[in-house]
């Protein structure tokens, strides 16, 4: 739950698109990034004191991705609070994953902003507290193909297959699309990267949220 606020245009500009106009969030969120890194990280810290550096920073990875700050952003109905420009409106932008992310973002600055490090912690806490739980730091720490060709291979399933779909843009801008298919359970997803590995990786993360692996 958002706490009251002392000054409510910090609010209001946090749920402001900048496709509403201005003041928008992109400020807000700008922070609002830094300072969700930072508490997760203090969190993490204290939640698992025998991690290693590496395990940690992959847990916080997946922990403040876009995906994830996204649903969030659906569990506290926070789409249906946006102010978005008509054109957002029309293609709903009060559901696509990049807006809530950085919305989620932007009132986490808002609420330091207004009333300060402690209240914004808590209001972290109550958002990751069941994820920070589940999250495992070792696994974390693999890469999400092989933490998938191990799911699959404890179920004794077939092993994923990649195929690169198309690879676009200047050579210094490339991005690449590859498509992660498992045959046996039906799914199939598509992932992007600067290289073939990036998209393999991406395409493979997909798939374990698809199994439910990451939440």
């Amino acid at each position: 739950m958002i706490p009251a606020f002392k000054n409510p245009q910090l609010l209001e500009q946090a749920l402001r698109h900048r496709s509403a106009g201005k003041p928008n969030n992109e400020r807000l969120e700008f922070l609002g990034d830094s300072i969700l890194g930072f508490v997760i990280s203090i969190m993490l810290y204290e939640l698992y004191p025998k991690a290693s550096e590496g395990d940690l920073t992959h847990a916080r990875s997946l922990l403040v991705r876009e995906s994830t700050l996204a649903n969030i952003a659906r569990e506290n109905n926070l789409g249906d609070l946006l102010q978005l420009g008509p054109g957002e409106m029309k293609t709903g932008g009060h559901r696509r994953d990049s807006i809530l992310a950085d919305t989620v973002e932007a009132i986490i600055a808002a609420v330091y902003l207004d009333v300060g490090l402690i209240p914004c912690q808590d209001l972290v806490k109550n958002w990751f507290a069941e994820r920070l739980q589940n999250v495992s730091v070792k696994s974390a720490s693999k890469d999400p193909k092989t933490r998938l060709q191990e799911w699959l291979q404890s179920k004794q399933h077939v092993l994923p297959e990649y195929q690169l779909i198309q690879a676009k843009g200047s050579d210094h801008e490339r991005e690449f699309e590859v498509k992660c298919l498992l045959q046996q359970l039906n799914i199939q997803t598509l992932g992007k990267g600067s290289s073939v590995k990036t998209a393999e990786a991406d395409a493979a993360l997909k798939a374990l949220i698809q199994l439910g692996q990451i939440k």
